[in-house]
């Protein structure tokens, strides 16, 4: 037992982030957090953590483990290593890297960390902030047997399931992009869908509840399309995440010399999507791209 962490620091308090910091400190763990956002350290610190700051240096020395949960790998690079992080934490501090990167920018990133005789878990998560603020996200993880040792008590606080991919950092990274793949796709063709049937006059709420309880549905499509019903766009996770993320998938696609057409045609639609200027709405709104059509909630 004395093996496992007991105090962990928390990067990026996000509505992932900030439900896996709730979710550690509700599990009886030390929590710290870190983030730029000032009012997201108030409420974590209303919520019970040991210490918040803008700057991990304040508290590196009481760390047992690090969770990064950021936006990309140039973001990892900066919160851990351009802040002098990883040159302050205690050797064999683990470090729990979860943004969704590629495999060579987790090898890169697991190298910088073990040359400061740091531990490397990488582990990117899924489930959206309503499973990290219950503690049930999904975890693709891949590192060493004595990085998912130490890191138990912040994988059972945070996810009903933790996925062991293997021993090699980039693997968990992989997982996740081919998960990308088809999150991107399935938030692409149900817009799709709902731009077809405000095309053809169908009210969007009876479309939507005839395929949540039909065999086309998706998680993605029941999470995402109830956003274009309700005319929410306010980002819980935003078109240019899928931009990356998709970007992400093309890349790999490419290192493997392998083709991929659904998600080429969904990454050209959050593209356009972001040039028309919907980047930072919800990725829902990759269904402002098709033309011709009435949606709920937004002025044409």
């Amino acid at each position: 037992m004395s093996n496992e962490v007991k105090s962990i620091g928390i990067i990026g308090l996000g509505s992932m982030g900030m439900g896996a910091a709730k979710s550690c400190i509700n599990a009886g763990l030390d929590v710290y957090g870190i983030d730029l956002n000032e009012a997201a350290l108030a409420t974590l610190s209303d919520a019970g953590a040991k210490a918040v700051s803008t700057n991990a240096l304040d508290f590196s020395q009481q760390l047992d483990a690090v969770l990064v949960l950021v936006v990309n790998a140039k973001q990892v690079n900066t919160v851990l290593f351009k802040t002098g992080l990883a040159a302050s934490l205690k050797p064999k501090t683990v470090v729990m890297v979860s943004a969704t990167i590629s495999a060579d920018d987790a090898k890169q990133i697991e190298q910088q960390l073990n040359s400061y005789d740091l531990i490397m878990l990488d582990a990117p998560v899924s489930g959206g902030a309503a499973k990290a603020a219950t503690g049930d996200m999904t975890i693709m993880a891949s590192g060493s047997a004595e990085a998912f040792s130490k890191l138990k008590p912040v994988l059972d606080a945070t996810a009903a399931k933790v996925y062991n991919i293997g021993e090699q950092i980039g693997l968990g990274a992989t997982v996740k992009i081919i998960h990308q793949l088809l999150a991107g796709v399935h938030i692409a063709v149900g817009a799709e869908a709902m731009a077809l049937a405000a095309r053809a006059n169908i009210p969007l709420d009876l479309m939507y509840d005839v395929v949540t309880n039909a065999a086309g549905n998706s998680w993605m499509f029941e999470n995402r399309m109830k956003h274009v019903v309700d005319g929410d766009y306010s980002p819980k996770s935003m078109v240019d995440i899928f931009v990356k993320d998709l970007n992400l998938v093309a890349d790999t696609a490419k290192d493997l010399q392998f083709p991929l057409q659904l998600s080429s045609t969904a990454l050209n639609m959050f593209i356009s999507a972001s040039n028309a200027g919907h980047g930072q709405e919800d990725d829902s709104a990759v269904i402002k791209v098709f033309d011709g059509i009435t949606l709920p909630g937004v002025e044409k």
